[in-house]
């Protein structure tokens, strides 16, 4: 089948198309925490990549990261908690030529969300998605979250958690994902540069962040990172390996790798699609003769 997206800009360098920036909304997070970061390196990436805003889709669920659509100037859709990526999904379907981003944090896109983030890898739809991993519920005021580590004290957890932490790069590589990534929000062009290839990659992208919370997290804080965290781009890993990429994404302790684990071309959901092979169903001409013989097959 040909590939029907290809031809369809998800860029532009033309003057009369403005390019992405804030709104005039302002960020009510805590001063210090690491969604700014997360901010500004999506702004950032979609800037460099030159994405007019009308091209642009920011989709969240719930909680303190999930806020981040209502900052940029772009289409924006705050959806129920958990389910940014079939909201995401569904945008992307019905316009297969804009960018689609889906933002989301821990507990939305690893708890509720888990079951969404696995089967929209394995369909490899052609999104971008940037998870804010403080490794707590911060919207909440501090209860355990997937990602929160074992033993750690928290409103829910006063003893200490007892469950094994979700590996979300592990669960991507596992689940299908075809661009794997984890960036740290106190390196906000290392960041940027990943996000900017996640966009740029067709198939599903996924982008962990570290992200800390400042004010309900006192473990995995921004100095916890900033001494463990090195780049993979400097390791000498090769990110066609999923093998290799399987290993470093176990690794955790006194040495935690971001950068990128895995970057693989298959074809998307968008290109297997028969009904998306003549365009974005946004611009199809869905007439009368058409719901008359959709209508004659249940008939």
């Amino acid at each position: 089948m040909a590939d029907s997206s290809a031809s369809i800009p998800r860029a532009s360098t033309g003057p009369a198309l403005p390019v992405i920036g804030k709104s005039d909304t302002k960020p009510t997070w805590c001063p210090g925490c690491g969604d700014f970061s997360v901010l500004a390196a999506v702004e950032m990436a979609l800037k460099r990549l030159q994405v007019p805003s009308h091209n642009v889709a920011v989709v969240s669920g719930i909680g303190c990261s999930s806020n981040l659509p209502h900052f940029l100037s772009s289409y924006g859709f705050h959806a129920i908690h958990g389910r940014a990526l079939p909201v995401a999904e569904g945008i992307r379907w019905a316009n297969h030529g804009l960018t689609v981003i889906a933002t989301g944090g821990d507990g939305d896109g690893f708890g509720i969300g888990a079951g969404h983030f696995v089967h929209t890898m394995r369909r490899n739809v052609d999104l971008t998605y940037v998870t804010m991993d403080n490794q707590i519920y911060g919207l909440t005021t501090g209860q355990a979250s997937p990602t929160s580590m074992m033993g750690q004290k928290t409103k829910s957890t006063p003893n200490g958690v007892i469950e094994r932490p979700v590996d979300p790069i592990a669960l991507a590589l596992a689940s299908g994902a075809t661009y794997v990534a984890r960036g740290f929000s106190g390196d906000v062009k290392h960041l940027a540069d990943l996000i900017a290839n996640g966009i740029q990659h067709r198939g599903f992208s996924f982008v962990d962040v570290f992200s800390p919370c400042v004010t309900y997290n006192k473990l995995n804080t921004f100095d916890f990172f900033r001494q463990r965290v090195y780049k993979l781009e400097t390791s000498g890993h090769d990110p066609t390996n999923i093998g290799l990429a399987f290993q470093r994404a176990i690794e955790w302790g006194e040495k935690i790798p971001i950068g990128l684990f895995y970057k693989v071309d298959h074809p998307t959901y968008e290109d297997l699609e028969e009904v998306l092979s003549a365009g974005p169903l946004a611009h199809q001409n869905a007439g009368l003769v058409g719901r008359e013989k959709l209508l004659d097959e249940f008939a």
